[in-house]
């Protein structure tokens, strides 16, 4: 009987993050009362009540909301019966990823510029990317997509889905958490530039191993084009300023054989991007290709994060009996 109930608990993990990666594809982000949301306001109104322009009170934000929605995890880890931590497995993962609202968007954005409407268009481009849009071509709206694309796939699919695997549910809140402080307040404006500096930090950290998984898995999503999206990670993803984003632009542009980066305007602040990738630049029929890739992507994450997570309650299994005996 224990034999049983160990396996059961031991594929617990496995099956609730297929769930939530299903649950993810089909529904998307709840469209009211989104855990992320909630933690967001949170967020917000201790920000205003301990802010200070310096790091050690950014590290203290950070580390008490990180903590505190890591923890909320733990209990789920004590729970005995397979199917209950099944079900709050797969309400974890669903509250965390991200992948068919991201998909949603680009869609969305490419409805409007093959119907040629440029200004709804860089309208609704404001729903994926923090730059300014109100200039922007069809192309460089084309570009803006598949690059947030890219990186997003790997932020809020194949990162999170990693950190199902290794740590289970604190694992997947713990690094929303750190990736939601970041969006709020990891920027490199004159409030935030100490205050944020934990949360960037803590969030290029958490998300090292996701963005060079996602990287490999463009490559195995592209057996066509393999060698070449290996070939210009190697080559172009350190020019980019994010130590993670990089990777995943660079196989992207790869597996899809055009050119991202380039300028790109943040409210004033303009930036002047590497060039990541060979051939043409993106053009609005290039979103539908980069959504699909994003998607087989995604697939393989959700397959590698069950196998990984079997093989590693194992190998935890089989130190505890050795060290037992």
């Amino acid at each position: 009987m224990s034999r049983v109930r160990s396996g059961g608990r031991m594929g617990a993990r496995a099956a609730g993050l297929l769930l939530g990666f299903a649950a993810d594809r089909l529904w998307g982000d709840p469209r009211r009362g989104h855990p992320v949301a909630g933690f967001g306001r949170v967020a917000g109104a201790l920000e205003r009540r301990w802010y200070a322009d310096s790091r050690p009170r950014g590290v203290l934000h950070c580390a008490v909301l990180v903590g505190a929605a890591a923890g909320l995890g733990i209990p789920v880890r004590r729970v005995r019966s397979a199917p209950i931590r099944i079900v709050l497995t797969a309400a974890a993962t669903w509250a965390v990823l991200g992948g068919r609202s991201l998909d949603r968007e680009a869609a969305a954005v490419h409805r409007l510029l093959a119907d040629d409407d440029l200004p709804a268009a860089r309208g609704r481009l404001t729903h994926l990317v923090g730059r300014d849009t109100s200039r922007l071509d069809a192309d460089e709206i084309a570009r803006a997509v598949v690059e947030s694309v890219a990186e997003n796939t790997s932020d809020a699919v194949v990162a999170p889905l990693f950190w199902g695997a290794v740590a289970g549910v604190p694992g997947l809140l713990g690094y929303r958490a750190a990736n939601t402080l970041d969006a709020m307040v990891g920027h490199r404006s004159p409030r935030y530039r100490r205050f944020g500096w934990a949360p960037a930090r803590l969030d290029d950290l958490l998300n090292l191993p996701g963005s060079r998984l996602a990287g490999l898995l463009v490559a195995v999503a592209s057996p066509g084009r393999s060698r070449v999206v290996v070939r210009i990670w190697r080559r172009d993803a350190a020019a980019h300023p994010s130590p993670n984003a990089g990777v995943v632009e660079a196989a992207f542009a790869g597996a899809l054989g055009v050119r991202l980066g380039g300028r790109n305007d943040y409210a004033g602040s303009i930036e002047e991007r590497a060039i990541l990738g060979d051939g043409p630049r993106p053009v609005p029929a290039t979103i539908p290709a980069a959504r699909r890739l994003a998607s087989r992507v995604g697939l393989g994450a959700a397959a590698g994060a069950a196998l990984g997570s079997v093989a590693i309650d194992a190998a935890v299994r089989a130190t505890g009996r050795r060290s037992a005996v």
